[in-house]
């Protein structure tokens, strides 16, 4: 019976995390502002300044990447959360949703940053300064509740 050889199995884990450093996931990154995306004239200035701080990166086409984005596997599970997010909401793509999306989303907006669903916990652990106050979340879920009243 052969001896398990720690040596060789360090090997080739090593062999194999250098491996999948060549396969990456395409960045979400774009420079223009699509025609679609969530009107200016509907986010007052200090609530836009809160999405692009707290949200843009997962629910817009422009992720400001960390340092580590550029390590695997943690550019694909970056990658996926990223697809997620635009999946249930994308800010750049909010005016081409119907009206009755467009509701619904602004709803979920509310519920899920007055619950404290987002943004996620793995991201504010990282990312600080994403955390919501209390006066941060009321703000957002004010803003939400009444342009979904307007609409």
């Amino acid at each position: 019976m052969k001896r398990f050889n720690s040596k060789k199995l360090l090997l080739v884990l090593v062999l194999i995390l250098l491996g999948i450093q060549l396969f990456r996931p395409e960045k979400n990154i774009s420079i223009a502002v699509p025609a679609q995306a969530i009107s200016p004239t509907l986010v007052p200035m200090q609530v836009g300044t809160i999405l692009k701080t707290s949200c843009y990166d997962c629910h817009s086409n422009n992720t400001s990447y960390p340092w580590y984005s550029h390590i695997q596997p943690i550019a694909w599970w970056l990658n996926s959360h990223i697809k997620d997010g635009k999946r249930h909401l994308n800010f750049d793509e909010f005016e081409s949703y119907p009206i009755v999306k467009q509701k619904k989303k602004l709803g979920e907006i509310a519920a899920t940053v007055k619950s404290e669903e987002m943004p996620l916990s793995s991201y504010t652990l990282i990312h600080r300064n994403a955390s919501l106050s209390k006066a941060e979340q009321q703000i957002i879920v004010n803003w939400a509740n009444h342009l979904k009243q307007a609409k």
